[in-house]
């Protein structure tokens, strides 16, 4: 097992209720002025922004408000955000929705002390030392950055899609409350329980094998995550099965299931350029390209794969064959995602297959212009995702 630091400084209030303490645990860390920052209709038609409204004025906290965040967050409404704070004078940030919401109140936070431009942050060996602190009202659970330190923006010239970690981003609290995923569309839903276990399968497929109890933990929250992400699409009001769902997206990225392991993390950041130039949604982008992926790198650890086959999807042990159980593990993942709506190759996510052009261009904004290599369980190079974007393609 790895020598590792363990940090996961957010306060969590769960339950149906929980929305009563956001103005509590807000003035706790200080603030007075808010900006309550969202995403399109279904936080106001819900009512949900008129309440944290109120709640804050009955609270003595004064706000501003900016919405408008859509999936893949754009760095456009990050610099919106950052100007507004400033001329508003706001001191704390309160997201209210999903992982993009998140996102972006992640770079507006670490934008608004800094006196350059945010990007820097993105593309430079350069790390933010203060940001305004940030509050979550968690409506979509996926992302895992309602307990996270990372964020991902992307900005539109070039659409380049990119992400930066740093403890200075980690909200101070996260409000959850299950019912408000109740109204999730299906295929919403299904992405982001795609999300949530891949958070956790990135950090599983390690070459560090001698770290029983994470393994053990890692394996649990995927088996639930599945199991939970199957039955609730045929029971979207089962509070019992949205509230394991939302427990488990914050666990499966506040780096728990990773304690002791090198993660890998090849297949976020091949999926990143997916959705950068076709602007998918995320989860769905994992799901057509970790099989591939899988299929690509299975011989650095097939007895990993071929764990992860029994303990997780429910495979068989092949005992003379663990290449084979291996494979099998390979496929039931495929089957899960065909049966909770999921694509598993590109022209399933975006209705054809990718062009030559897309293809090389995605692999060389991947690996920065063919200068570096992603992934750790095989070290990925320009050539290496091409292929697997080959391999998603057919």
């Amino acid at each position: 097992m790895k020598d590792f630091n363990f940090y996961a400084p957010t306060e969590v209030a769960f339950g149906a209720d929980a929305e009563k303490q956001i103005a509590t645990l807000a003035a706790t860390h200080g603030a007075s002025k808010v900006l309550i920052h969202y995403g399109g209709k279904s936080a106001l038609k819900s009512g949900l922004i008129d309440e944290i409204k109120q709640t804050l004025t009955q609270a003595g906290i004064g706000y501003a408000e900016l919405g408008g965040v859509v999936p893949n967050p754009r760095l456009s409404k990050v610099y919106e955000g950052i100007g507004l704070c400033r001329s508003e004078g706001v001191d704390f940030i309160l997201a209210v929705g999903g992982g993009s919401v998140i996102d972006s109140a992640k770079t507006i936070a670490s934008g608004v002390p800094y006196e350059g431009d945010v990007w820097d942050f993105f593309t430079k060996p350069l790390s933010p030392k203060q940001a305004l602190p940030i509050g979550v009202v968690l409506t979509i659970p996926a992302a895992g950055s309602e307990m996270s330190n990372g964020c991902v923006i992307t900005k539109e010239e070039g659409w380049l899609k990119r992400s930066f970690d740093n403890n200075v981003l980690r909200p101070r609290f996260a409000v959850m409350n299950p019912l408000r995923t109740f109204t999730l569309p299906p295929y919403q839903t299904a992405c982001g329980v795609t999300d949530i276990m891949m958070h956790t399968m990135e950090r599983y497929f390690s070459h560090d094998d001698d770290m029983l109890f994470t393994d053990a933990v890692a394996e649990a929250l995927m088996r639930t995550v599945k199991d939970c992400g199957m039955r609730v699409l045929q029971e979207p009001d089962n509070y019992q099965l949205r509230a394991q769902i939302m427990w488990a997206g914050s666990w499966a990225h506040n780096d728990l299931t990773g304690c002791g392991t090198t993660g890998d993390w090849a297949t976020h950041m091949t999926e990143h350029e997916l959705s950068a130039i076709y602007d998918v949604a995320h989860g769905a982008g994992l799901a057509a390209l970790w099989p591939h992926w899988a299929t690509y790198v299975l011989d650095e650890n097939p007895t990993r794969f071929a764990q992860f086959a029994v303990n997780v999807m429910g495979v068989t042990n092949d005992f003379k064959h663990p290449r084979q159980t291996a494979v099998e593990g390979i496929r039931a993942m495929c089957r899960y995602y065909h049966e909770i709506g999921m694509p598993v190759s590109i022209p399933e996510l975006i209705g054809r297959k990718a062009t030559d052009e897309e293809i090389e261009q995605m692999a060389t904004k991947c690996t920065l212009g063919k200068t570096i290599t992603v992934g750790q369980l095989k070290a990925l190079s320009y050539d290496d995702v091409a292929n697997i974007y080959r391999l998603a393609n057919k």
